[in-house]
């Protein structure tokens, strides 16, 4: 049995496998027609997620169109995932006590490589007052115009020049596509961030009037478009909080399917080193909080468990997962995990002491200067992050994955609980032992050594190069190699978003560091020290 629109019309309830009951190709046909939803970042979250929500809506007859999915980074997955099975996805959730369950996503009705070559068709898309949104999970890497230098990256410059006939950057090329819908009938749009990061929506905003500014000044857009972009009656960049764990593609749910029948569901790693499959693997908990600003209308989302709130909320939920209740404690996880050799993210929650330090730095120091947002209870949110979601056998979550691009992520999930001591008068900066303990750890994992001693590779991250270059000459088993390398990093306010040294941390993140370099189990036996 092939997963694609003519088979699984012949799949039998007793295969245990839910399918839409809805006519998938009366729902593309309507979305080519009135598209209403645009998305950018074929990614595993999006297929998940989105896809399952998009879903939901059709089934309950909440929507008639489906979603176009567009991906600009890695093509090969449009290649691989999409057009082979019918855009078709098979989401595989994975529950703690060993149940999964099978359903086959319809709502995903097109794909397109967005390239140069398909830009008449995404144009024509956006151009269609039909369209409500254009959604992204392009990471936070995708809104970012420069290097950790500050400086423009080379594409972007390219783009200042020559992106308005032709964008290379997936926010020129939105940009652009805006530019169109603008000159054909300066409709409505919510552009969505769905990336897990800070302010994305802003972040999102930023970029796009980074680039309409230089074009508008160098005479290829009116000042109008400008007005345009930052009329909220006309353009919107809503904040959002989402949150769900989609690992890489598990070998354990492709044998599972291939013996309920489905042909080729093997994972594929792309050439851009993208994880891929014909189903995604995904957890049970979901979140998903929207500021609700949509100037052209929206579907219900509000009928299909998504929060729609104002922006404070949006904030002060993201700030809970972001920056205390989920976030850190995954990276806390992934770090020390690569350095003890664990297969998953639950192999490191269930050791003992990295069980014990997640919970230091969540419950010890993070809550306290957690704002209740209301919606979501911060306490009931940690707890189920620890007892559930960590502690799940079957989500095959990899430390390395979580590890990977740490140096753009540590400033937010560290450094803004770091911050909130400084400020709140009533807390003390130095009091803060775990998650010193914790970026310690981070810089031992960049020796690329692991706690025997072994060499092991590290996580691509885009500062990697430069962080190896401070830490030159540092060696596994002497300690003296130390010789304040770590300086310069600490102070570096992009790197932990505030000054460890001025603040009078980098002493005891040095001190716990050079205790873990001692030689053989020196990381293990530091944690139990300290725990």
């Amino acid at each position: 049995m092939k997963l694609n629109l003519k088979d699984i019309k012949n799949i039998d309830n007793s295969l245990g496998v839910i399918v839409p009951t809805y006519d998938i190709e009366k729902i593309k046909e309507e979305t080519l027609k009135t598209p209403k939803w645009l998305h950018f970042g074929a990614g595993n979250l999006f297929r998940a997620y989105m896809g399952k929500i998009g879903q939901v809506l059709i089934e309950k007859n909440l929507e008639n169109t489906g979603i176009i999915v567009a991906e600009s980074f890695d093509t090969e997955i449009i290649d691989t995932v999409y057009t082979p099975f019918d855009n078709l996805t098979i989401l595989t959730t994975l529950n703690k006590n060993g149940d999964f369950q099978n359903e086959i996503l319809g709502s995903i009705v097109k794909s397109i490589k967005a390239t140069s070559e398909n830009f008449l068709t995404l144009e024509n898309i956006v151009k269609n007052i039909s369209l409500q949104i254009i959604s992204f999970t392009v990471t936070e890497k995708g809104y970012n115009l420069k290097d950790s230098k500050g400086d423009y990256f080379e594409i972007i410059l390219d783009d200042f020049k020559n992106g308005f006939n032709s964008p290379k950057h997936i926010m020129s090329l939105i940009t652009k596509l805006l530019y169109s819908r603008f000159k054909m009938n300066e409709a409505p749009i919510s552009l969505l961030s769905m990336d897990n990061c800070s302010g994305n929506g802003d972040k999102l905003k930023k970029a796009i009037l980074e680039i309409a500014k230089v074009w508008n000044m160098n005479k290829v857009v009116e000042n109008e478009f400008l007005i345009y972009l930052e009329d909220e009656s006309k353009v919107t960049y809503p904040v959002t909080m989402i949150d769900k764990i989609t690992p890489r593609p598990a070998e354990e749910v492709k044998d599972i399917l291939e013996k309920l029948g489905f042909e080729n569901m093997l994972p594929i790693i792309t050439s851009k080193n993208s994880f891929v499959a014909p189903f995604v693997n995904a957890e049970i908990p979901e979140y998903f909080v929207v500021e609700d600003k949509f100037p052209n209308g929206r579907p219900k989302f509000e009928e299909v468990g998504v929060f729609l709130t104002d922006r404070e909320t949006v904030e002060k939920t993201e700030k809970m997962k972001v920056t205390t209740c989920l976030n850190p404690l995954h990276t806390t996880l992934a770090i020390f995990g690569c350095i003890l050799n664990k297969k998953s993210i639950y192999d490191a929650a269930s050791d003992e002491a990295l069980n014990k330090l997640i919970k230091k730095v969540g419950y010890n120091e993070a809550l306290k200067v957690v704002e209740n947002p209301g919606i979501i209870d911060p306490k009931a949110f940690i707890d189920e992050v620890i007892n559930d979601r960590f502690l799940n056998p079957f989500i095959p979550d990899q430390p390395e994955r979580i590890a990977t691009d740490t140096s753009q992520k540590i400033a937010i999930r560290f450094g803004e609980t770091i911050k909130s001591y400084v400020t709140n008068e009533n807390l003390d900066v130095k009091s803060l032992k775990y998650i010193p303990l914790v970026l310690a750890g981070w810089f031992r994992y960049l020796l690329g050594v692991d706690d025997k001693g072994v060499e092991r590779s590290v996580s691509n991250d885009p500062m990697l190069d430069m962080l190896k270059a401070e830490l030159k000459g540092i060696q596994f088993g002497k300690p003296e190699s130390y010789t304040g390398q770590l300086k310069n990093i600490l102070r570096n306010e992009r790197v932990f978003g505030i000054d460890l040294e001025k603040i009078g941390l980098s002493e005891l993140i040095e001190n716990y560091f050079v205790q873990m370099l001692s030689g053989e189990d020196a990381v293990r036996n530091t944690l139990h020290k300290y725990l």
